[in-house]
């Protein structure tokens, strides 16, 4: 998926920055080049500065890290670079080139450059759910699992809640968590990965809202609003349930559904009963 890019070019400092001694004593030019992925909308529909980037205070910023403590690589100075521009608020990735045109080579050449790319980590809750077999044991693999995810790291997770179904036919009580995560990957690749640890639980999808032995849930990816119906984010009905809402506001009480506002005022709006906080079982957070 495409997104909207603020691009500055070009940027010439001078520093210092090398191995050898000429070049921490005399330092040369450097060229820069980022590339950030910005959502442009909020900032285009309200005309206000402050929702995007403002580009001439960044590029200041960036000046004064090469002019700044020098370094013996480039790629260093880039990882410097890039980290400054994940700082602003607006910035979900940045893509950084540092070129050194008067590199010390004794051959013809025309740059040396390097190129990195970073990504700001997007928040992510999952929440979880089991009423058949050993529920506990089934929520913990499903922790466990996600824990071995790559690009994924758990930052929270929440205790246990009893649930009384909700819809469906008649079936046993459950057993609901939320898991709230950083991760790098694309919200369609940890779909994917839901559905495969819900493979793995044996999870059988026989009737809509009926058993299971474990089900996975992305509740909200960063602010991201999406009327996919592969995966509709946040998820569609996260305001009406107690059993996402109650788990969630226990592991991040500041948390935000977008679009619907501050999870504890819509856990208040919702009617008491049928849910139940289950300090007697607990979920490990893996190392």
């Amino acid at each position: 998926m495409k997104t909207d890019r603020i691009e500055v070019r070009g940027l010439r400092v001078r520093g210092r920055h090398g191995v050898l001694d000429a070049e921490r004593r005399d330092g040369q030019e450097f060229l820069i080049d980022a590339v950030l992925a910005v959502d442009t909308r909020p900032a285009a529909a309200s005309d206000d500065l402050s929702l995007t980037v403002d580009y001439g205070g960044l590029s200041e910023r960036l000046a004064a890290i090469v002019a700044g403590e020098p370094v013996n690589l480039i790629e260093t100075l880039a990882e410097r670079l890039a980290q400054a521009c994940l700082a602003e608020p607006a910035v979900r990735q940045a893509e950084i080139t540092v070129h050194k045109p008067n590199a010390p080579i004794t051959l013809p050449f025309a740059d040396v450059l390097v190129t990195i790319c970073r990504e700001r980590p997007v928040r992510v809750v999952i929440a979880l759910g089991s009423n058949l077999g050993d529920r506990l044991r089934e929520l913990q693999g499903a922790v466990d699992a996600l824990a071995a995810t790559p690009g994924l790291a758990i930052t929270a997770v929440s205790p246990v809640y009893e649930t009384a179904p909700v819809g469906g036919p008649e079936q046993p009580d459950y057993l609901n968590a939320v898991v709230v995560a950083e991760t790098s990957r694309p919200a369609t690749d940890l779909l994917g990965r839901a559905h495969a640890i819900e493979a793995a639980a044996q999870r059988i999808r026989a009737e809509r809202w009926g058993p299971r032995t474990l089900d996975v849930d992305i509740i909200a990816y960063g602010e991201e609003v999406s009327r996919d119906p592969v995966l509709t984010l946040p998820h569609p009905r996260a305001q009406e349930r107690a059993f996402v809402l109650a788990p969630w506001h226990d592991a991040d009480p500041g948390a935000i559904l977008p679009g619907q506002g501050r999870v504890a005022a819509l856990l208040a709006a919702l009617p008491c009963g049928g849910v139940q906080r289950r300090d007697d079982m607990v979920l490990r957070r893996p190392a």
